[in-house]
């Protein structure tokens, strides 16, 4: 699995922020990223976040969100406004729930698909986003050895 892009942010922007605005925490764009079990991303805001929680760790395939740019036709589109860590390449993410897998030495366990919602639209300016986005919105995963990722970015 090709890494090009990671990302973490400190805070969050929709979790308990229902019927708020959203939040102002950005997305910042990292050269590696440290891969703590059963823990999560150092320094993102899902670390130590509950120790039952699936998504330690997101992953987003590049050509979805090329795809989305491409069929509605929005401009702007960057990977961060998904909000997810790792963009990958040449991976179906939909296949790993459930299974074990290694990227770069460090082992991770798929637990589900990231399920998009309507803060989606607010990110991309566009009220189809969520919709587009069903079956495709990434996965979430647990981390299960330490290590470092590194990005191609």
């Amino acid at each position: 699995m090709y890494v090009s892009h990671l990302f973490i942010s400190p805070g969050h922007n929709y979790v308990g922020h229902h019927g708020r605005r959203a939040g102002d925490h950005q997305a910042v764009a990292v050269d590696q990223a440290e891969c703590v079990a059963g823990r999560g991303i150092r320094g993102d805001r899902y670390f130590d976040h509950s120790p039952d929680n699936n998504g330690q760790i997101t992953f987003f395939d590049m050509d979805v969100i090329e795809a989305l740019a491409r069929e509605l036709c929005l401009t702007g589109v960057r990977p961060e406004l998904t909000r997810r860590n790792v963009f990958t390449r040449g991976t179906d993410l939909k296949s790993l729930v459930g299974v074990e897998f290694e990227i770069q030495g460090v082992r991770f366990v798929g637990t589900e698909e990231c399920r998009p919602c309507h803060w989606m639209n607010d990110a991309f300016h566009d009220d189809r986003v969520e919709g587009w986005l069903v079956g495709r919105g990434g996965l979430r995963a647990r981390i299960l050895t330490d290590g470092v990722l590194k990005g191609d970015s």
